[in-house]
């Protein structure tokens, strides 16, 4: 292993603990600390500089389509301001190359947290169907998590050669 292999490994360690971090408090708290979100840019801009085959334009873009969208959803009370912050610093990560296969991780793990709780409460999904999504359901699910996990599968499937490298 290189020095700059080991280097990237060590920052995908840093991501997945600040990730897991950020997932922890997400569902003790459903906040995400914007120190977790800081602390994603902060180790991007380590694994920017260590140079590796991704773009930083790529990343730049990736980051900001994330945001936008991710703002979107926000305005329209679907996504929570805390989760659009950690999706768009991890988009970073992904540039453009790997924003669809991080999008994808993270609905599909959302998506399977989602049946999860309502498999769990049965009760809460028979009046969600009866009310056709016009109560209040409480906190719905952490979606902090779904990001880490898909933080975390497209890194470290790039990393260890499941995903291809990006550009």
């Amino acid at each position: 292993m290189s020095s700059l292999e080991f280097v990237r490994c060590l920052m995908a360690a840093g991501l997945s603990v600040v990730l897991a971090w950020a997932a922890a408090s997400d569902i003790i708290s459903r906040r995400i600390p914007n120190r977790a979100v800081l602390a994603v840019l902060i180790l991007f801009a380590v694994w920017a500089f260590t140079g590796g085959r991704q773009d930083l334009v790529s990343s730049l873009i990736a980051g900001g389509v994330a945001f936008a969208i991710g703002y979107g959803l926000y305005a329209f009370g679907v996504m929570g301001a805390g989760d659009v912050k950690l999706f768009a610093a991890v988009a970073l990560f992904a540039g453009l190359s790997h924003l669809s296969i991080f999008a994808l991780a993270t609905v599909l793990s959302g998506g399977a947290m989602a049946v999860v709780s309502l498999a769990t409460r049965p009760r809460r999904a028979a009046v969600m169907f009866a009310l056709r999504g016009k109560g209040d359901f409480g906190r719905g699910i952490p979606y902090g998590v779904a990001i880490a996990f898909g933080g975390a599968y497209m890194v470290w499937g790039a990393l260890m050669g499941v995903l291809p490298l990006p550009d």
